[in-house]
């Protein structure tokens, strides 16, 4: 570790150096190390059966060991102009030689998150960030449920017009040049790279009074008829015909990426619309209250077949997704410690294939409410099956109590929280589903697909030790009852193909022990 600092420092030393005309530059560093150590199985199903054979669902160690070391390089030429690198040596399981963790394992683990440079439109307040850079949607009550990415290649201004009213506009290019299936059919029509680029504009308005916060925001989206997609040949392509292996609907912000039959593309490009209200008020304190509210939007690109497959029935079913979320917390700082009371509510999909899906769409969230199902605490585990089941809140609603870092002995603090977990989805969505374990299998951002004839009761209990002042000791206990109605998920792909399928469910849990050290 010390050599790649070394050679960091040395390369930065070296790039200064080399810069014609270049004034002398103040080099910073700061970096985090993480060391986790946790038990656990974060699975909500403990077997399968289809026909007459039966299998272990999760075949996960029970135990498993894992780091992460991140390391940040600051070249400040004045208060007007700096550049910042953060190299991140990549999640490490320890003993596995994929991510170079195995006994004489030699794997290239090192990676840019981010590299952007921070300047000062002359004689404005005009600052400007160019790069790949962390982007987060203003968001308070629970984290962002639209947009909280730690590398985004983007372009932000900032302008502080006076000490209550600024504003930030952000254009930036999650996705461009990664369509490639067509580049292998030898045709002489190579579409590769063609309409796969995802460009977002947003706007905040953060408007600050004593003791009270609002920051109204919007984002705009243009999606390529590309983003997202997949198969192995033109034909593929132009009728979208894909396997819908979760529940019907699009998954996420990509629709065309988990539908079948899509019967026509009707643009080459499509629309995509979110809008925040965050509010945050303060000036009752110790009370703290936060509300957030969301509305997100996208475009339909086509019809495609969604088979019932309790009945047999196809529909022509709508890829456009539209949804909204309304979130909560209240509490009140004490000496001990701070309760709290927190909850949400999200729209969910009617039983209408037809008219699309009314779950809230995302990019890249990151709920925080609770840290099994959402991502407190560090968002980080020894195992990542062991955390984020969920982000964006999508589909389900939900109710719970905290008492939030409370401190009995000097550097130690607690934080305990229970949550419920309910479903805002129609209970027929689960006929359009492949499989009886399909609410299991979405994607992060969207996570387990809840019915209305769902839940979840999740218990967390986070210990930390501050042993020194740049070095922690976490240790955090899960456990997550599972209320997943079975009566409503055997109806899946009962007429599907022809063979019966089953599972057996079983509550998730989870103990973890992480050394963290920064500077």
């Amino acid at each position: 570790m010390k050599k790649l600092m070394t050679l960091i420092l040395a390369a930065g030393l070296f790039f200064a150096g080399t810069v014609p005309s270049a004034n002398a530059i103040e080099f910073k560093a700061q970096g985090e190390w993480l060391m986790g150590f946790g038990a656990g199985d974060a699975s909500l199903i403990n077997k399968t059966r289809t026909g007459n054979t039966k299998s272990k669902s999760n075949n996960d160690d029970k135990f498993s060991a894992m780091q992460r070391v991140r390391l940040q390089l600051d070249a400040v030429a004045s208060e007007n102009l700096s550049g910042t690198v953060l190299f991140e040596l990549l999640e490490t399981t320890w003993g596995q030689a994929e991510s170079g963790g195995a006994l004489g394992a030699d794997e290239k683990i090192v990676g840019v998150l981010n590299a952007y440079i921070d300047w000062t439109v002359p004689n404005t307040d005009l600052k400007v960030r160019m790069g790949l850079q962390p982007i987060e949607m203003p968001n308070v009550a629970g984290g962002s449920s639209i947009l909280n990415t730690d590398a985004l290649a983007a372009v932000t201004l900032n302008y502080q017009f006076n000490e209550n009213v600024g504003a930030t506009l952000m254009w930036g290019r999650p996705f461009n040049d990664n369509y490639s299936k067509w580049e292998t059919d030898n045709s002489s029509n190579n579409k590769g790279n063609y309409l796969d680029n995802l460009d977002l504009i947003a706007l905040s308005v953060p408007i600050t009074f004593d003791g009270i916060e609002v920051t109204p925001w919007v984002m705009y989206g243009i999606v390529g008829q590309n983003v997202g997609r997949a198969g192995t040949t033109e034909v593929d392509e132009i009728t979208g015909i894909e396997s819908l292996t979760e529940y019907v609907g699009p998954m996420d912000l990509f629709a065309t990426a988990d539908v079948s039959a899509v019967t026509h593309r009707r643009h080459a490009n499509t629309s995509a619309f979110w809008a925040g209200l965050p509010i945050k008020l303060s000036l009752w304190d110790p009370l703290n209250i936060e509300i957030d509210l969301n509305y997100g939007y996208v475009q339909s690109v086509g019809k495609y077949r969604a088979t019932n497959y309790h009945t047999g029935v196809d529909k022509r079913a709508d890829t456009g997704r539209e949804g909204w979320l309304a979130k909560a917390l209240i509490e009140y700082k004490m000496d001990w410690g701070t309760p709290g009371v927190f909850g949400w509510y999200a729209s969910g999909d009617d039983s209408n294939v037809k008219n699309g899906s009314e779950r809230l769409p995302s990019i890249e969230a990151k709920g925080n409410f609770t840290s099994m199902m959402g991502d407190d605490n560090f968002g980080w585990a020894s195992n990542s099956c062991m955390y984020d089941r969920t982000l964006n809140y999508a589909g389900t609603w939900g109710v719970g109590l905290q008492l939030k870092e409370m401190s009995f002995l000097e550097d130690l603090t607690h934080t305990f929280r229970v949550a419920y977990w309910g479903g805002t989805n129609s209970p027929e969505m689960a006929k359009y589903a492949t499989s009886p374990t399909a609410w299991e299998n979405g994607s992060i951002s969207d996570g387990l697909y809840l019915t209305r004839n769902d839940g979840l009761l999740e218990f967390n209990l986070i210990n930390s030790y501050q042993m020194y002042e740049n070095f922690e000791i976490n240790l955090e206990l899960g456990y997550m009852v599972n209320f997943f109605d079975q009566d409503t998920w055997k109806k899946a792909n009962v007429v599907g193909d022809g063979v019966p399928s089953a599972y057996e469910k079983q509550d998730a849990w989870k103990a973890q022990l992480i050394f963290a050290y920064t500077f």
